[in-house]
């Protein structure tokens, strides 16, 4: 698929758009990190920040979690390392809860 020709006008915007993406999933990531918010609450967030955010990133966000600890989780639990939130199945979603919910 060929990617579109954007004006200048066009890219800034997508730019722009993509920047505050990334800062409201840093900010995210940080409230995760200092137990502002749980796992449990990110699973059952309606915000699409938290629905696009990939699974791995959210476990590596946890204290005490690495890239390592959290891929060992993600094949634990079967869950691809390319799923984000959204797309978890049910029983994906409660074994997570299981084992880190509140």
């Amino acid at each position: 698929m060929a990617l579109p020709n954007l004006s200048d006008a066009d890219r800034k915007k997508a730019l722009e758009k993509a920047a505050a993406a990334r800062h409201e999933r840093a900010i995210l990531r940080d409230q995760i990190k200092s137990g502002e918010v749980t796992v449990a609450e990110v699973i059952a967030s309606q915000n699409p920040v938290a629905e696009r955010m990939k699974v791995t990133t959210l476990l590596e966000s946890l204290p005490g979690y690495g890239k390592a600890k959290a891929a060992k989780i993600m094949v634990e639990l079967e869950i691809s390392e390319s799923r984000r939130i959204r797309g978890l199945g049910k029983r994906q979603r409660e074994q997570l809860l299981e084992r880190f919910g509140q």
